[in-house]
């Protein structure tokens, strides 16, 4: 990474609010801002967490589900246990690994939550389309997955397909809104979708 994109990440609020508070990343502000404004989990909500690691989205949902909820976290990078989230490594596309996440959601989920991110390889037009391919796949798994009434959160960057992508998603909700959390980085292509009241 370049000298002084460190830098600049440890002169970052959110990078050190994370640091005191025990989260693994400042995308836990993504999340909480998110949820704050939006109310998309609730205390006993069933959670997936879609590209997890290194975890501070888990960390957050836990939180927000308490006791009585639950949280899976996925993600083909290995990823440190957090107490009360189970984890399962993989690839969401694999078909054993999306056995395994079936056998634990089969009676449903309330909330599906993606933070999955393509590798960024310095070409725009591409990376947007890798994003758009992973929302999309985060937005079939809710389908398979989330209960009538369920709400799903999706990150994508925005771009030419980002409009067909809401349609796709809107379809599917009562509600659909693309949203930037103020944690979100000023320079920042990405986008959050925030889809409540799943029609099915």
């Amino acid at each position: 990474m370049p000298k002084s994109w460190v830098r600049q990440r440890k002169r970052d609020s959110y990078y050190k609010k994370a640091k005191a508070t025990g989260y693994r990343s400042r995308a836990a502000y993504k999340l909480i801002q998110i949820n704050e404004k939006f109310g998309i989990i609730h205390q006993g909500d069933f959670v997936v967490d879609l590209g997890a690691a290194p975890g501070s989205w888990s960390q957050v949902a836990v939180e927000l589900v308490g006791k009585e909820g639950r949280v899976i976290a996925v993600d083909r990078k290995r990823m440190q246990p957090i107490d009360g989230v189970t984890v399962i490594r993989g690839d969401l596309t694999h078909p054993d690994i999306f056995e395994s996440i079936h056998e634990e959601t089969k009676d449903g989920v309330d909330v599906v939550i993606s933070d999955m991110a393509p590798r960024l390889g310095g070409n725009k037009h591409l990376d947007h389309a890798r994003s758009i391919s992973l929302a999309e796949t985060a937005l079939d798994f809710s389908i398979e997955t989330v209960r009538r009434g369920g709400n799903f959160l999706a990150k994508a960057f925005r771009g030419d397909l980002f409009p067909a992508y809401m349609e796709m998603v809107s379809s599917r909700f009562d509600f659909c809104k693309p949203h930037s959390p103020k944690a979100s980085t000023s320079s920042s292509r990405e986008v959050f979708v925030v889809a409540k009241g799943f029609r099915g």
